[in-house]
């Protein structure tokens, strides 16, 4: 047996519901079976310092049938090694780990996870069962008390949250309530439907609307200690204690592992470093039917290298589960290494983004003459006129990519190949037509068109530099769109810093991935087609606006962005899936003919390496953010390894 040494800083069910409109249709329950003890935390339940295993899961467990799953029951054990390309993306933990208080299933159906179940009426009053004897990661109850710390002393407190509630729990005007009727029941209610209340609870960044309470307790004003406060505030170097109190809850960046957690694997790394380990949460509320707890995995180690090593890496074995840093460009090396003797298999998945390359002029850019320019439709038009992505597919995707705009892919029921085409074909001279037409005649001599106020024709765009396809595909816009009277200059900037430019109206545009969630049904919710998020970097500051309650940004002052907002309001306002279809379809309509954001290529495949020792990886999958948290929809904490050593923490 191997020993590892490993510090664990967080150390000081019979039914599985499926969640169906206004009821809840149970599956019929698996056969309870005795629990086993990890070898891995036998010598802290020998010490006495854990209870056995039978007594840190719930007393309704969330058990999982592998078998109907088509996968088989694994052994405890093991160290799964993946890689980063910055140290603030250990958050890809929780985004893997995806437990959520609802999450999707494979077939995108949402089903009760860290809840034991949902009740729904009308869609707008939702009453969240919590599983009794559920834990934290460090031992203590988790609690409807813990939803009502978020809610009252977070959500509610204007030091915390000087904004307010978020957005999403005031609809139409009217803000939702939340009530705890006991220890194991949480109330949503509002009065009239939110129908984006589950799904949003689902995303791979989900809003935590429950909070650690005994923990971050002792960083809040109105519980802890004044004058320990005020040492913990000292210590930590910070100006208050309610920015202390954020400093310590990062429920998402998942970077304070003294936070406790409801993930399947907790931070044990201390500090930030290179080199991140993860180990298995002893509380961690999964089993499957043979009495095994969940997650099979003992300990992921999650390095920080330069996103440029992560195929040479892989190629080289010193991974057991990549697709993060993974391109298709990399597939060629990936083979190679893999028919060479590499220790790893390389599937290639679908890949769910509406589309893989887009570009976003900022249309609350600060320049006013080039805003200008950028609101009119004709502008974009003409940029989206002037890019030859059959050029491109063939040049970096060897010609299986969809050309096309940005736009729900065709696995989507809601797929228009005339949305995917619209204004798509390259056609210089049309593109030079709707420039004239603008009035952008005039010229420099080295025939570069000149702004309104005779400057010339330079679009910038900025790329965070960490995926060669992107700037590949940039050089072959450049020349494409010179026949157009357009310089493109590129400029890559670091991914805060661009982000940061674009949120400020600063960038003047960006290239980056399409929306998230390129495979939308009609009872998916339309927001990310609105001016809901400054995260669309085509209006940062609408987006603002909405999100702050008008707090913050601008509000919508062109018409299809507002009809957006209303065609979304519509959405919220019915459950009739015709109607819901028939808003889906106007609101892609719009996006095609508006080029908001101008995409080039979709559904190019996502090379993932797996171990040849590891097991339950599907050989197919959809490589997604949202929804389904990337590994995370495809229950990562199910995977383990065939000859899994052994290893006990102390």
């Amino acid at each position: 047996m191997h020993k590892i040494i490993y510090l664990a800083a967080a150390l000081t069910l019979l039914t599985l519901p499926v969640l169906a409109q206004n009821e809840l249709v149970q599956v019929a329950p698996a056969q309870a079976t005795a629990v086993s003890e990890s070898s891995f935390w036998a010598t802290e339940v020998r010490d006495g310092i854990l209870p056995p295993a039978a007594l840190r899961i719930p007393q309704e467990p969330l058990i999982v049938d592998l078998e109907a799953k088509g996968r088989t029951s694994g052994v405890q054990g093991g160290t799964l090694r993946t890689l980063v390309s910055r140290s603030k993306d250990i958050r890809q933990m929780v985004v893997y780990g995806y437990a959520r208080l609802v999450g999707y299933a494979p077939d995108y159906s949402l089903q009760p996870d860290l809840l034991r179940a949902v009740d729904v009426l009308d869609d707008r009053r939702y009453t969240l069962h919590l599983r009794k004897g559920h834990r934290w990661s460090d031992g203590a109850p988790f609690t409807s008390a813990d939803f009502a710390y978020w809610w009252n002393d977070v959500a509610n407190n204007a030091l915390i949250t000087p904004s307010g509630p978020p957005e999403w729990m005031s609809i139409d005007g009217k803000m939702g309530t939340v009530t705890f009727p006991d220890a194991h029941t949480v109330v949503f209610e509002w009065e009239i439907p939110n129908s984006s209340f589950l799904p949003l609870l689902a995303q791979a960044s989900p809003p935590f609307i429950y909070r650690p309470s005994h923990y971050l307790k002792q960083y809040h004003g109105d519980y802890a200690d004044p004058n320990t406060l005020i040492q913990e505030i000292q210590a930590a170097r910070v100006k208050s204690w309610p920015a202390l109190h954020n400093k310590r809850d990062n429920m998402y960046k998942f970077d304070n592992p003294d936070e406790p957690t409801l993930q399947p694997w907790m931070n044990a790394s201390g500090r930030p470093t290179s080199r991140n380990l993860f180990v298995r949460n002893p509380y961690f509320h999964r089993v499957d039917t043979k009495g095994t707890q969940l997650p099979y995995i003992d300990v992921v180690e999650m390095t920080v290298v330069g996103g440029g090593l992560v195929a040479a890496k892989a190629n080289a074995g010193e991974v057991d589960l990549q697709a993060r840093g993974l391109d298709f460009r990399d597939v060629a090396i990936l083979k190679k290494g893999e028919l060479e003797g590499g220790n790893y298999r390389t599937l290639l998945w679908a890949n769910g983004a509406a589309s893989q390359i887009a570009i976003y002029p900022n249309l609350n850019f600060r320049d006013p003459v080039w805003r200008e320019v950028m609101r009119d439709v004709r502008f974009r038009r003409a940029l989206s006129l002037g890019i030859d992505r059959r050029m491109i597919n063939r040049a970096l995707y060897f010609g299986i990519a969809d050309e096309g705009g940005m736009t729900a892919l065709s696995q989507s029921p809601l797929f228009d190949p005339d949305d995917l085409n619209a204004w798509s074909h390259m056609d210089i001279a049309h593109g030079n037509r709707l420039l004239d037409e603008m009035g952008l005649t005039e010229r420099m001599p080295n025939g570069i068109r000149k702004l309104p106020d005779g400057r010339p024709m330079e679009f910038v765009i900025e790329t965070a530099g960490e995926r060669q396809e992107e700037e590949n595909a940039l050089t072959i816009i450049t020349d494409t769109w010179r026949d157009l009277g357009i310089r493109l200059i590129m400029r890559p900037l670091d991914r805060d810093i661009l982000r940061n430019r674009i949120y400020a109206g600063t960038g003047m545009a960006a290239v980056w991935y399409g929306w998230d969630n390129g495979l939308p049904s009609a009872s998916t919710s339309p927001s990310y087609l609105a001016p809901t998020q400054q995260e669309f970097f085509a209006w940062p500051k609408w987006g603002q606006y909405y999100q702050t309650k008008g707090q913050a940004g601008e509000a919508p002052d062109m018409e299809a962005p507002k009809r957006l907002l209303d065609l979304q309001y519509e959405w919220d306002m019915t459950s009739d899936l015709a109607k819901r279809t028939a808003i889906w379809d106007e609101m892609l309509d719009i996006h095609a003919q508006q080029q908001f954001a101008i995409g080039v290529l979709s559904g190019a495949p996502q090379p993932v390496v797996v171990s040849r020792r590891l097991r339950n990886v599907p050989e197919k999958g959809i490589w997604a953010y949202d929804p389904g948290g990337h590994f995370g929809i495809h229950r990562i904490d199910e995977f383990y390894f065939e000859d899994a050593f052994q290893q006990v923490s102390q």
